[in-house]
């Protein structure tokens, strides 16, 4: 996933993207269709996720958990900074939103999102997760997470290395090859044209099934690109990460507060299932974590 590029001042230009979002027609559109479609999913008595549980609560996490929140669930937020720190979120997200330690978010969940960075994978709580379907949003950034030599000399994949910790789970594979501001503002109602679809990756059928449903809810189209060890497919420096919800970048833009300004107006640009697919097949290996990029050097 995409880094929130900028200085000092971009946690504040995350908050004033969003709030925009809010306010935003699309998205109230949005959450009045799709809390409608859960009141009448309920009411038949299909089996589907009530509450998530989130073990990381940034960017992408954060985003999940609006997006969840606005389509009627709860959601069990967690961090490695102690519950306290989620207040300010708890407070925007209402009543359907509280904060946790990873354990309890682990327990209370009926679905869990790791968003944590990848060198963090083994605090993820095994015990708590055992018996559990868990989305894996991790992606390897060699120059943030450190290298780690099975993923850079070996087919392990990121994934593949989170269900080994995890061997009591299911994981899936998704959320990894979007940034967490399209994310937020491509949802869009079952049907709509516009909606775009999400790369999903793993080993358990049910499992997928699961997250697909959950994914349905919050507003995407899913594309099955098979099991775990094909979820390199949607890491960095393939044709379907981050780069196509993004749409075009501005051609002359090598400021970087005119690169970061770029990036959280930027709408966004629908993806929809077969073109995730068409992309994803059309990848090919790549160093894992891909190259570091030159703002990191």
């Amino acid at each position: 996933m995409l880094s929130a590029p900028g200085g000092p001042g971009a946690g504040c230009c995350v908050l004033c993207a969003v709030s925009r979002v809010l306010i935003d027609s699309k998205y109230c559109t949005f959450v009045s269709t799709v809390r409608g479609e859960i009141r009448r999913r309920r009411s038949r008595g299909d089996r589907m996720t009530k509450t998530v549980g989130l073990i990381g609560s940034g960017h992408i996490g954060g985003a999940v958990a609006r997006l969840a929140v606005a389509a009627g669930l709860d959601v069990v937020l967690s961090n490695s900074r102690g519950p306290e720190s989620l207040a300010p979120l708890v407070g925007e997200l209402g009543p359907r939103a509280r904060a946790a330690t990873p354990e309890e978010a682990a327990r209370a969940a009926d679905l869990v999102v790791a968003s944590v960075p990848l060198a963090a994978y083994e605090r993820l709580p095994a015990d708590a997760l055992a018996g559990r379907t868990v989305i894996d949003t991790m992606v390897y950034y060699p120059y943030r997470d450190g290298a780690i030599e099975e993923l850079d000399e070996g087919p392990l994949t990121s994934s593949g290395l989170v269900q080994r910790h995890l061997a009591g789970s299911r994981v899936v594979k998704t959320f990894a090859n979007v940034d967490f501001l399209r994310l937020f503002t491509l949802a869009r109602p079952a049907g709509a044209p516009d909606r775009s679809a999400l790369a999903v990756a793993g080993d358990d059928p049910a499992a997928k099934a699961e997250v697909t449903g959950f994914l349905d809810v919050i507003g995407y189209d899913t594309a099955d690109i098979g099991t775990l060890a094909d979820s390199w497919r949607i890491g960095p420096n393939t044709p379907v990460h981050v780069q196509p919800y993004l749409g075009p970048r501005p051609e002359g833009r090598t400021d970087a507060e005119e690169r970061a300004r770029w990036f959280f107006q930027a709408p966004g640009v629908p993806v929809p299932t077969a073109r995730v697919r068409e992309l994803a097949a059309a990848a090919v290996p790549v160093p894992a974590g891909g190259a570091t990029p030159a703002s990191a050097r």
